[in-house]
């Protein structure tokens, strides 16, 4: 479909085409479980940013289907493929 969008004082035509989402990345994780704290290592290279590295961590690891639950931190270093989730309670 045609759109008329206003941007400030000019005005523009722009058309809407829908478009294709890559599919998901699937990866093995080795966790370590100790408290409320687990070290996850040999997290796979991924192209994507390091914001987005943690935040799949933390909707990985805060379901709790999977044993998890609500998340205080995730601290994740990219150059030792490591990550240290820590957890508000041990669960």
């Amino acid at each position: 479909r045609k759109h008329t969008v206003n941007l400030d004082s000019e005005t523009t035509n722009v058309r809407v085409e829908p478009f294709a989402l890559e599919m998901g990345i699937k990866f093995e994780l080795h966790v370590t479980i100790s408290g409320t704290t687990i070290n996850v290592t040999e997290i796979p290279e991924l192209s994507i940013p390091d914001d987005w590295v943690r935040d799949k961590l933390e909707l990985h690891f805060c379901k709790p289907e999977r044993g998890g639950g609500e998340i205080e931190n995730v601290e994740y270093d990219k150059m030792s493929r490591r990550a240290v989730i820590t957890f508000l309670r041990a669960e």
